[in-house]
């Protein structure tokens, strides 16, 4: 692997099955979601870290953070 290439978690939304009920965005500490045009969670991969906060505080278990590289 390639030394400048670096993993990085990173949450990614199942958009057919997110209903926008906007509980990821209350708890992500880094303001990385928003709900897009009141139909979708939206992850903004500038600021996401990975925490996972998100995941785990949606109910419909849609978010899932993944290793990604960079």
């Amino acid at each position: 692997m390639d030394t400048k290439t670096k993993k990085r978690r990173k949450a990614f939304v199942d958009t057919n099955d997110c209903v926008a009920c906007g509980c990821c965005v209350k708890v992500c500490p880094k303001h990385a979601m928003e709900i897009w045009k009141g139909v979708m969670a939206k992850v903004d991969m500038e600021r996401c870290v990975g925490c996972g906060k998100c995941a785990k505080e949606c109910p419909a278990s849609v978010i899932e953070v993944k290793e990604v590289l960079l």
